[in-house]
């Protein structure tokens, strides 16, 4: 079953059409990496994909319901946010409460928007603090935390609202290269599980080991898609064969 699908989406700031007609599907359990150029739109497609921006044309239905639909008509505001318990949002610049601890953070929106039990919220902050390998810092504040443990959090926090499926927009980009090993190891762990992602990132290795599936995009369209394998090793789109090039894969 389809988790997130999103069919001929337009977007464009001004003048300047930055989603040319994007279809893409996302099944349940699925991998997918989105690479490609600064500027050809990635994350403006997760900010489409989670309502952060609208768009201009096109439908996106969660789980066989449609939410947009064609012509880019938004439902209510009420109804927007149901549709917003289907996924988590992880970003690169991790956007942690700096006045909350680590625990109220991560338990915080569980207790407050989804009215659960208090204790019980509190129990399951602490397993996923030990899955993420910081079981330790529960009571800290973001400010004594490294980069790599404020992504982990964040991680942590988007996991805890029990969500279908994790949208991650380069959740590495902001680390140096032995945290970012860190970061990737929790996510490889997520991908073992089976949890459904979308990954925008510029970490091609990491691309090829976790996904399922890679999509290439460029000046706004998806210039090509497939395995990791077929995609990243044996691209056939002379614009993805540019890119990777450059990128000495």
């Amino acid at each position: 079953m389809s988790v997130l699908e999103m069919n001929n989406i337009k977007k464009g700031f001004g003048s300047k059409v930055v989603l040319k007609d994007i279809t893409l599907k996302v099944e349940k359990g699925e991998v997918v990496s989105i690479i490609g150029p600064s500027g050809s739109g990635k994350s403006t497609l997760l900010r489409c994909a989670t309502f952060l921006e609208y768009i201009d044309n096109g439908e996106i239905s969660y789980i066989g319901k449609k939410i947009v639909d064609k012509g880019a008509v938004y439902p209510s505001k009420k109804e927007l946010q149901q549709a917003c318990a289907n996924f988590g949002l992880v970003f690169q610049n991790f956007n942690l409460f700096p006045h909350f601890s680590v625990m109220k953070n991560i338990s915080d929106a569980p207790i407050v928007i989804q009215k659960r039990n208090k204790e019980e919220v509190y129990r399951e902050t602490r397993e996923l603090l030990k899955k993420v390998g910081i079981e330790d810092k529960e009571n800290a504040y973001p400010c004594e935390l490294s980069g790599g443990q404020q992504q982990r959090v964040a991680i942590a926090r988007a996991l805890a609202l029990h969500p279908q499926m994790l949208y991650f927009d380069e959740p590495t980009s902001a680390l140096d290269p032995e945290i970012t090993a860190e970061i990737l190891r929790v996510l490889k762990s997520l991908a073992a599980e089976k949890m459904t992602m979308v990954i925008v990132t510029h970490e091609i290795d990491f691309a090829r080991a976790v996904s399922d599936r890679v999509v290439f995009m460029d000046g706004g369209v998806i210039i090509e898609e497939g395995k990791p394998e077929d995609v990243i090793d044996n691209p056939e789109n002379e614009r993805t064969k540019a890119f990777l090039k450059k990128l000495h894969v």
